[in-house]
């Protein structure tokens, strides 16, 4: 039984995450900020992928949560990129890394999965919740590593907060990035909540049942 899936982002008015050189903007609301902080501690573990971690060097943590209360950070990170020094890896929070049996970086961690060939995200998740007992993940980006998630079918919930800027730039990221359409004719999503918050508003889709 694989854990619940819940992906989470923010993007601009014109569907950017970020601007052409992918360095972060603050798009999200002081009220979404609020909402984001509440939705991670009801989470077992948060997701990103490296990209994330080089472009943002996150903590991915609740800041009045200690150590064991805190959801476990997960990492994917195939080539290891990750550097040593990320906040990502401090003290805040329990840390998974998850990379291939050809990286040979080595991680000061809670736990380090490694796999052997193509990292498959289905096995990964099923080995999350057999070895750690993950039930339910946050994913929060980048791009391609939530597009990873949509396209092999493991979305389970998609939160957007839709800000009230435009950032413009035909390279510049988006929240299910890529080399192209995640699967053919798209992949539908039905729309349950709106909810205003700030200058922007939150959109709750859940994939369509087939």
């Amino acid at each position: 039984m694989r854990p619940f899936v819940h992906v989470n982002c923010a993007m601009s008015a014109d569907g950017k995450i970020a601007g052409v050189e992918r360095k972060q903007v603050r798009i999200s609301s002081d009220e979404d900020k609020t909402r984001v902080k509440e939705l991670r501690k009801r989470y077992d573990a948060i997701l990103v992928g490296v990209g994330t971690v080089l472009a943002d060097d996150p903590h991915l943590t609740v800041k009045e949560l200690d150590y064991d209360t805190n959801p476990i950070r997960i990492v994917i990170d195939p080539r290891g990129r990750t550097p040593d020094d990320a906040l990502v890896l401090d003290e805040r929070a329990p840390t998974v890394m998850i990379t291939s049996e050809d990286c040979e970086k080595e991680w000061d961690c809670e736990e380090t999965i490694r796999f052997d060939g193509e990292l498959c995200l289905s096995e990964i998740l099923e080995k999350l919740a057999e070895e750690i007992g993950i039930e339910s993940i946050l994913v929060e980006g980048g791009g391609e590593t939530i597009a990873s998630f949509f396209k092999d079918g493991l979305v389970d919930r998609y939160t957007v907060f839709v800000g009230g800027l435009v950032i413009g730039g035909r390279t510049a990221p988006t929240p299910v990035d890529g080399d192209g359409w995640a699967v053919e004719n798209g992949i539908g999503l039905v729309l349950k909540d709106v909810m205003i918050l700030g200058n922007g508003a939150v959109l709750t889709f859940e994939p369509e049942k087939k």
